[in-house]
């Protein structure tokens, strides 16, 4: 069976953001901390979701949800780099491009092919 790309990749992003968010934690960034883990784990479960969909329309609709929580996730990263009292984590950044390019490219392929 051939691996889903989407599904790893959210996977260990959501995986890197829980080990972030410990790090928040022990450093008392509380409120950020929880928001990016929310955002940042909501990503992988509409994806996850979006696997199982009835239908194509139900399919686009998890993956923008997804995309939508990745760009949150984005901007709590954010918040921690350019907050001098906050760590950072430099591979989160990469990590949240990548996926989100995947996300645009799957929802523009699947709304052209919807159309046939």
């Amino acid at each position: 069976m051939k691996e889903n790309v989407v599904v790893v990749k959210s996977t260990e992003l959501a995986l890197e953001i829980i080990s972030f968010c410990e790090v928040l934690e022990a450093k008392k960034k509380f409120v950020v901390g929880k928001q990016l883990l929310r955002s940042g784990t909501s990503v992988g479960a509409n994806i996850r979701e979006s696997q199982h969909a009835e239908s194509r329309a139900y399919f686009i609709h998890k993956l923008k949800i997804a995309a939508k929580e990745l760009e949150e996730t984005k901007y709590w990263l954010e918040l921690c780099e350019k907050a001098p009292t906050y760590p950072s984590k430099s591979e989160l950044g990469p990590m949240t491009k990548e996926l989100g390019l995947i996300l645009g490219k799957i929802v523009s392929t699947s709304k052209r092919n919807s159309k046939k």
